[in-house]
């Protein structure tokens, strides 16, 4: 068995933490609401990480093949071969969960991806009327997409509208402050 100042197993132990971690990381994803920058930086953090971890992994799967300064068993090695297969499969799993969170924020925001296969089957056997109705209805669902995009963005216009007003307010009562500032000091020198 390993002693207590074996260093591959203290790198071992520092990649569990930071695996634990990122699954409590992925964890707490789940209670975020599901798009906005918030978001975006938690999600990258959490592939920061997932990125580093895979590092170390590969750092420990290479001091693996290297010799030890102190002889170790080979059911010692196979031992630390299992610990950084599961490791790694649970890396690798959560990596899969975020790939899937991220895939199904980009469906609601954008719809899912229809590829061009799917359009052929779609039209396939419909005569030149049906592709037409076909047509419409692809046009109606297009149409309504626009129209919440175009809510979506008179709304931010006008809550950039308003954002502009406060920061207008702001800026004439600092201007109006340091006016102030200005005559107190100079009725004082006098």
């Amino acid at each position: 068995m390993a002693s207590s100042g074996d260093s591959w197993m203290k790198e071992y132990n520092d990649a569990v933490k930071l695996a634990e971690e990122i699954s409590s990381m992925i964890a707490e994803r789940g209670t975020m609401p599901t798009s906005g920058p918030e978001s975006m930086r938690h999600a990258s953090a959490v592939r920061r990480k997932i990125t580093i971890l895979n590092t170390r992994l590969d750092s420990l799967q290479n001091i693996l093949t290297k010799p030890f300064s102190r002889p170790i068993t080979e059911k010692e090695i196979n031992r630390r071969k299992d610990l950084l297969s599961n490791l790694r499969t649970r890396v690798n799993q959560m990596d899969s969960t975020l790939k899937m969170s991220h895939s199904a924020t980009r469906d609601s925001l954008l719809g899912p991806e229809i590829k061009p296969a799917d359009a052929m089957s779609r039209t396939a056997g419909l005569d030149n009327q049906g592709i037409v109705v076909l047509q419409r209805q692809v046009m109606r669902e297009q149409d309504e997409g626009l129209e919440k995009l175009e809510e979506t963005v008179v709304s931010t216009k006008h809550i950039a509208l308003a954002v502009n007003e406060e920061l207008d307010l702001h800026t004439r009562l600092i201007v109006c402050d340091v006016y102030c500032l200005h005559e107190c000091r100079r009725t004082w020198q006098f």
